[in-house]
């Protein structure tokens, strides 16, 4: 592997999948696309007819073996992603999987166990904000401790708008997931508690869709985390991340100067700058580095970045936040003991 470009393949190209195939082609030093894989074949066929050698391969699983991949991307939905991580682990070739890891806390450590039955770590997490470079500056301030101990988290997460079919529960599984992450990330330590309650949702959200969120997490360690998370807010894409500590605050994500506003009609989606219409636009250099940083890592023959205990612990947070969901009451996150995995 050290020998050549590192030969990588991508499961899933829907919208997070064609991005990577069109990063890994264009973007990355060091790697090449070789093959792509969708149960949509003509979609895969499609986007591997972008690129020249590019080969569309109609099973994934047929893909994850072909001697001629060296890596694989995995970018399709949460509940095939068992299957797909082990046939990886099992071909002893390096992932980087987006999230979720999976869908459910069980089947997450199950790959957990498996990746470590092989003692070989393999897989890498697809949280791309911890390669963000205003998310990397703000824990390096706060790991020299001039702020002292970090207390509170806020962190806001709103996307423009979703279809309809993207209900209460995947806010969620596959949004809020990415703030769970981050409170992790930030303070060092798990999630102990999580309470998600339910605003009088937005007039632009489907029947029975509970939409926005917001979500709060107590850590082992006594600090806590408030979390907005609105979907549909009919603006734009907004991420940020407001730390407070002892001695001072710091934020990821504030993209302004004076006062900011989204007022429909008055700034409708602008702050005196355009605000992202999506992800890719906002964290475009964050998934650029998050690549580039496990292409590189491939070739050392090492995993970088979250882990799939990262992953594990994301979800088993998040299976126990739908639990909340449900009922408005703080739900505490059962986490496997750590000592006991090998």
């Amino acid at each position: 592997m050290a020998d050549h470009e590192l030969r990588v393949g991508v499961i899933g190209v829907g919208l997070m999948g064609t991005d990577h195939a069109h990063r890994i082609a264009r973007r990355l030093a060091n790697a090449r696309l070789v093959a792509v894989s969708d149960p949509d074949t003509a979609r895969a066929q499609a986007v591997a007819g972008l690129y020249d050698g590019v080969r569309a391969i109609d099973d994934v699983l047929d893909l994850v073996d072909d001697d001629d991949v060296d890596a694989v991307v995995i970018a399709s939905p949460g509940p095939v992603h068992e299957e797909q991580v082990l046939a990886c682990l099992e071909a002893g070739k390096y992932t980087l999987c987006e999230k979720p890891l999976t869908t459910e806390s069980a089947s997450s450590l199950r790959l957990v166990r498996a990746e470590r039955d092989r003692g070989k770590p393999l897989i890498q997490l697809g949280f791309m904000r911890r390669f963000d470079p205003e998310y990397v500056r703000m824990k390096e301030l706060l790991s020299t401790g001039r702020l002292g101990r970090t207390l509170v988290v806020h962190n806001t997460h709103r996307n423009k708008d979703a279809s309809d079919s993207f209900r209460s529960e995947m806010i969620v599984r596959d949004s809020l997931v990415h703030e769970v992450d981050v409170a992790r990330f930030v303070f060092d330590e798990e999630i102990e508690e999580i309470t998600v309650l339910s605003p009088a949702p937005s007039g632009h959200s489907p029947r029975g869709v509970v939409d926005p969120q917001v979500a709060i997490f107590r850590m082992t360690g006594g600090g806590v985390v408030t979390n907005e998370v609105f979907i549909r807010s009919q603006v734009g894409y907004e991420v940020r991340c407001e730390v407070v500590c002892e001695r001072g605050t710091v934020i990821a994500g504030r993209p302004w100067g004076g006062l900011y506003s989204t007022a429909v009609g008055e700034a409708d989606g602008s702050w005196g700058g355009a605000v992202p219409a999506d992800f890719r636009a906002r964290f475009a250099r964050a998934y650029d580095l998050e690549l580039q940083a496990w292409v590189d890592a491939c070739h050392r023959g090492e995993v970088v970045g979250p882990s799939t205990w990262d992953g594990y612990a994301a979800t088993a947070v998040c299976e126990a936040g739908l639990k909340s969901l449900a009922t408005g009451a703080p739900v505490p996150v059962d986490l496997a003991d750590v000592a006991t995995l090998g």
